[in-house]
């Protein structure tokens, strides 16, 4: 979405718009294409998706992964404060992401709410003597 809100800004810009911005960079090598990275240049890769295998510590990460994504939001909103087109999606998108840290911190309590469950074994078919 910031991606796409990033082209909707640029699209039809000229090279001396782009270059005053700070994007020649970028540009070069994108265009005014949209292309997943962070504010630093570091493009996505899926060493950022930590999955583990456990679903306690899935669940931690996908609430620890809410919260960054509610904190940039926030961080855009504070650069963009004077832009009402922008802003607008941004806080959706943020709001959303609180949303999401709901649902999962909902998810973690029934996982741990489960796993605390004493376990009763049954075999029906014993034949013992």
């Amino acid at each position: 979405m910031v991606g796409t809100i990033v082209h909707q800004l640029t699209k039809g810009a000229s090279i001396e718009e782009i270059e005053k911005a700070g994007l020649s960079a970028y540009y070069t090598d994108h265009g005014v294409d949209v292309y997943p990275q962070a504010a630093a240049g570091f493009p996505f890769n899926a060493g950022v998706l930590a999955c583990k295998g456990d679903p306690i510590a899935n669940l931690q990460e996908d609430l620890a992964a809410e919260q960054k994504a509610r904190a940039t939001y926030e961080k855009l909103i504070d650069l963009c404060r004077d832009n009402p087109d922008v802003l607008d999606p941004l806080r959706y998108l943020r709001e959303r992401e609180i949303v999401h840290f709901q649902r999962f911190g909902e998810a973690l309590r029934g996982v741990q709410d489960k796993l605390a469950e004493k376990k009763y074994y049954m075999n029906n078919n014993c034949s013992c003597n």
